[in-house]
């Protein structure tokens, strides 16, 4: 935790537990050289007279060592009532730390819409999280780990604490206003349970699966699933396109994200280009005139694609365009059409 308040306390704790140190230390030398007592003899009377449980003496004391005595046992109820009282109020102040803290998070949770749910922060989804932070998209993580949420928690992702499989939590996370969720548990037969909760709960949103076989590809489709990636096939797929096309897919790797949130392509709705109620055409834009993005791609109403559109092609209501370009010539776009 990097809490200001936890780390006060904390130093507090450690400034008790020396306190006790140095004493313990001064009565045992105390007892040695003043009573003269053996070594263990000097132990068991210090942790006699510090803990008060009124054990008899080793020995009966004579004046010095009556005095020192006294002067132990109102040095060792100040510093251990102390060191009692710094424990108990960091306890106390570390559940109640949490508790606010969750209440936060959960407020800034429920404040969301069109979000993406990721459940699960193992690899994929930590891979689907940064790719999501790069394009400014909002997300909620579902991780029934707490180790995990303590470890990335400082870097500001709203976490939900549970099991993604039950609809509490689901809902805890905003599922029923979210866009998106994304189901990245390692489990295929989990990721069949949180696709099927999800989309009885929300059956407007988009879901996308993680799978490891192959055979549960066709499973979470009919779930609900509308995309379902398997990881190890596109790992192998990949592996094997750089031995047989190696610069082209270097290429390809490099249009997503340069860098930490340099995008270099993009996909745009045309209502964020022009009012569409009088269509124009790419020509019309002229986008690379105006921003030096180039459109590669062309996806209309009904879904179909289009590889390298011709100039005519008229962008329709509904329909999308993909750009590419330098990430100053995206950033230049976003800025000339106001995109969020």
């Amino acid at each position: 935790m990097n809490n200001p308040l936890l780390r006060l306390y904390r130093s507090k704790i450690y400034t008790a537990i020396m306190m006790l140190g140095f004493l313990l230390c001064i009565g045992v030398v105390g007892y040695k050289f003043i009573s003269g007592y053996s070594w263990l003899d000097a132990i068991y009377m210090t942790v006699i007279t510090i803990t008060t449980v009124g054990f008899a003496e080793v020995s009966p004391l004579d004046a010095e060592s009556k005095i020192f005595t006294i002067f132990l046992i109102l040095a060792s109820v100040v510093i251990v009532g102390y060191a009692i009282s710094i424990i108990t109020e960091y306890i106390l102040s570390r559940n109640n730390f949490e508790d606010i803290k969750q209440r936060k998070m959960q407020k800034k949770i429920d404040a969301m819409s069109n979000h993406i749910i990721i459940c699960g922060f193992g690899r994929n989804g930590k891979q689907a999280a940064r790719k999501l932070l790069a394009y400014d998209k909002p997300y909620v993580v579902i991780e029934r780990n707490k180790d995990i949420i303590e470890k990335f928690q400082e870097d500001n992702i709203p976490f939900v604490l549970g099991n993604a499989n039950e609809d509490e939590t689901l809902i805890g996370a905003g599922i029923e206003k979210a866009s998106t969720l994304i189901s990245a548990l390692p489990n295929d037969a989990d990721n069949l349970f949180v696709v099927l909760s999800a989309r009885q709960i929300n059956k407007e949103m988009r879901i996308i699966s993680r799978a490891s076989q192959e055979t549960s590809y066709q499973k979470l489709k009919l779930a609900g699933a509308n995309n379902v990636i398997l990881p190890d096939r596109i790992g192998g797929d990949h592996m094997a396109s750089l031995v047989v096309i190696p610069d082209l897919v270097e290429f390809i790797d490099n249009l997503g994200i340069v860098g930490e949130r340099n995008i270099n392509i993009e996909e745009v709705k045309v209502e964020q280009l022009y009012d569409t109620k009088h269509v124009k055409t790419i020509r019309d834009l002229d986008l690379r005139k105006k921003t030096g993005c180039t459109v590669i791609g062309f996806k209309d109403d009904k879904g179909e694609y289009i590889v390298n559109p011709e100039a005519d092609t008229k962008l329709i209501p509904g329909s999308k365009i993909i750009v590419l370009g330098r990430p100053e010539q995206i950033h230049k776009l976003n800025s000339e059409y106001n995109i969020a």
